[in-house]
């Protein structure tokens, strides 16, 4: 686990243990679901990792509609990402890419992060609603 740096977000921590466990576990994966479900699952969480960055680093202040709806964007397509994560996985514990208890756990780190962009998500319309 990579040491966390003081003002980093929940969601970038909690993101960065979903693509960890994720890249460690498909390491593990039959070499057949290579170019399936391992590359898959690594770079869709590399993604959600990458829209939350680009969320977070959009300037929000009160009124500027344009900024806002961009974030909104960004935090939606990692949103959406995550779903495809939790489905991708489910579908590689059926075909025996994963191990059920893999699968359990993506799907708890997924479930956390869900919670956690769906927070952030509602505390930015409180905060920057006009």
């Amino acid at each position: 686990m990579q040491p966390v740096q003081p003002s980093e977000l929940t969601i970038i921590t909690k993101s960065k243990e979903l693509c960890t466990y994720i890249m460690t576990v498909t390491q593990k994966s039959p070499k057949q679901f290579r170019f399936t479900f391992v590359t898959r699952l690594q770079n869709l969480s590399l993604d959600v990792i990458e829209k939350i960055y680009y969320a977070n680093d959009v300037f929000l202040s009160k009124g500027n509609i344009k900024n806002s709806e961009k974030r909104l964007n960004y935090q939606h397509h990692a949103l959406t990402t995550l779903k495809l994560i939790a489905y991708i996985s489910e579908l590689a514990m059926t075909q025996k890419c994963l191990l059920f208890k893999q699968y359990e756990q993506i799907a708890k780190l997924t479930t956390d992060c869900q919670r956690l962009l769906g927070a952030w998500i509602n505390s930015d319309r409180k905060r920057f609603s006009a």
